[in-house]
């Protein structure tokens, strides 16, 4: 199934690729079953809905260089990117141990060398001068308003570099999106579209212009109660 289900949306993989996104998805049902990640139980569900989904990307774009993933949903899109780019080395933050402890045994079972975990608050990592604006590019399939995403993922990215965001088909939205453009220093560079699972989505690619001011992104939850608009 899995194989037919990535044919079906044009996705050509070698056997060992093959073998080790059926063994990812052994895995996510296993642990799935175990601390109920997703309400997503068939395998149908799970390779088009989180699978294909977080592949899209790849059907546009060719990622390399450093990439961080930030507010990933449950291994989505960090993982089945991973395990295609080899030439990029993902970088996943997050404050919550156990979602770290996740990663690091999907990371050890599937042999990916090319993904790294930290444990830290965001204001400290943003703040932090190994990480702050050294990313080549920073991905997230995030469901939080865009201008949030946006004030978490441009002070990570070096300048002239793009942030891609997994997106519902909403262009009335983007509208509300200037103003962050602007107040972070930059544009909306292209959006591609597509259809799964009978919803109409979209990635949204940001190019950085320019430094990030030192102010952002603001402490605490500012960014979700709060956000640029």
């Amino acid at each position: 199934m899995l194989r037919q289900l990535f044919e079906l949306y044009d996705f050509q993989f070698d056997d060992e690729t093959i073998s080790k996104y059926e063994r990812f998805l052994e895995l996510f049902k296993e642990k799935n079953s175990q601390i109920n990640l997703s309400s997503l139980r068939d395998n149908h569900s799970i390779i088009e809905k989180h699978f294909i989904d977080s592949l899209m990307l790849t059907k546009f774009f060719n990622l390399e260089g450093k990439v961080a993933d930030i507010w990933t949903w449950w291994w989505f899109p960090l993982l089945p990117l991973a395990i295609l780019n080899n030439d990029a080395y993902f970088t996943w933050i997050d404050s919550v141990w156990k979602k770290l402890k996740a990663i690091n045994e999907f990371v050890i079972n599937l042999w990916l060398e090319n993904v790294q975990t930290i444990h830290s608050r965001f204001e400290d990592i943003w703040n932090d001068k190994k990480y702050r604006e050294s990313f080549d590019y920073v991905v997230s399939r995030a469901t939080a308003y865009f201008p949030t995403l946006l004030e978490y993922a441009i002070p990570l990215l070096k300048v002239w570099w793009i942030f891609i965001a997994y997106k519902l088909d909403n262009i009335d939205e983007v509208n509300e999106w200037k103003k962050a453009l602007e107040e972070l220093n930059c544009k909306i560079i292209d959006t591609k579209k597509y259809s799964l699972w009978w919803q109409d989505r979209m990635l949204v690619f940001v190019k950085k212009e320019w430094n990030t001011d030192k102010k952002y992104p603001r402490n605490a939850w500012l960014p979700l109660k709060k956000p640029i608009i």
